[in-house]
């Protein structure tokens, strides 16, 4: 383990006359700040744009534990994986596809590449307002459109835990000739319990990226792109990774990937066990709201709309209420100290892991039971 080894040298006494210039001195660093394992590519410690050693063994771990070809640790987040893997696989003046709600990485990967970006309007769910599963017709009709687009970027699932018909939308894609990326920033931990939605990696897409720090054991900034068909460039997005990501890669953040991905790897179903008690301990806990609802939570688990759900996201509705997210999230953080994830006009997006305690899914259940009971 990663983590294990740059402990072990820390404690080995050797002298760093190298990189970081903070030299392990814990004398003149913030307490609490891990600058003991906080390293640069040394011998023994391998190279993340050139791996032979032990970040190989990390990146085939996560190949292997995901079901795909190949992957490649990201210490910049999925915005650098969207980035490269747009790149790899289009030439200036190229067409992409994307829905018009995606994150921002696909807009900046079609700028910084000279691409023409074109849109799917996103539709949305008339009884909540939180955008809708990407219908596979809507992918062949822009195809049919526009032949010549070259890659089709996806969100699945969503910022709110809406997932898409992945497999169906694949075979669209590749029908029309082109290449599917799917951004799975939220879906790291999809794929290891039967509780949850399929992952894309194992559905049919050639390329996707997750984010293991939003929904799993690891820190800001870790995540992994996993190359899923033979139709991507493994080779062109590892040029591209070695230039948009940073050449002084925090061992840090990558011993933090190695640890989360070692963990999946023994304690998974344990771990996965536990929180789906807790998410089912939630819904009989919010049962008897009678004004704001939990999207696919408790009594309201089917949206025509949504051909899947990750449960793992609760999306408080404040629609048909007095309060709008922005207040609601003023009271759960003001009079409950509850943090959400983020906030939109009629909804408020609390994001859940593995690493929840039962404390934490107690405590929201019983603030919105009292929000909702003050609702006149």
């Amino acid at each position: 383990m990663l983590y294990d080894k740059l402990k072990e040298y820390a404690a080995g006494g050797v002298y760093p006359m190298h990189m970081p210039g903070h030299k392990r001195n814990e004398e003149l660093m913030p307490p609490g700040l891990p600058c003991d394992i906080d390293i640069t590519e040394i011998y023994g410690f391998d190279d993340l744009h050139n791996s032979n050693g032990i970040l190989l063994e990390t990146a085939e771990l996560a190949a292997t534990l995901y079901g795909s070809r190949e992957a490649f640790l990201l210490v910049n987040g999925t915005t650098v994986g969207i980035l490269a893997a747009v790149g790899a696989h289009t030439k200036c003046g190229d067409k992409i596809l994307a829905v018009s709600n995606c994150h921002w990485s696909t807009p900046n990967a079609a700028e910084l590449f000279g691409l023409e970006l074109l849109y799917i309007e996103a539709e949305v769910d008339a009884i909540s307002g939180v955008p809708c599963s990407i219908r596979p017709e809507a992918v062949e009709s822009a195809l049919k459109e526009n032949p010549d687009i070259k890659m089709v970027v996806i969100t699945s699932p969503s910022y709110e835990g809406v997932v898409s018909d992945v497999a169906s939308i694949a075979g669209v894609v590749h029908n029309a000739g082109a290449l599917l990326l799917v951004d799975g920033a939220h879906g790291a931990h999809l794929g290891f319990s039967d509780s949850f939605p399929e992952g894309a990696i194992r559905l049919g897409a050639d390329i996707v990226v997750v984010s293991l720090h939003k929904t799993l054991p690891a820190l800001t900034q870790c995540s992994l792109l996993h190359v899923c068909s033979e139709r991507a460039d493994a080779s062109g997005i590892k040029r591209l990774l070695s230039i948009l990501q940073t050449s002084s890669p925090s061992y840090v953040l990558m011993a933090s990937i190695d640890h989360c991905l070692r963990l999946l790897e023994t304690d998974a179903s344990k771990l996965f066990c536990e929180y789906e008690s807790n998410l089912k301990q939630f819904d009989d806990r919010i049962s008897g709201l009678k004004k704001l609802f939990v999207l696919c939570h408790g009594e309201n688990r089917q949206h025509s709309g949504f051909y899947d759900y990750d449960r793992g996201k609760i999306v408080i509705i404040t629609k048909d209420t007095p309060l709008c997210g922005g207040k609601l999230a003023d009271i759960l953080r003001f009079e409950h100290k509850i943090e959400i994830e983020r906030v939109f006009d009629n909804y408020v997006v609390a994001m859940t892991s593995i690493c929840d305690r039962e404390e934490g899914f107690v405590r929201l259940s019983d603030a919105l039971c009292a929000i909702d009971a003050s609702i006149i």
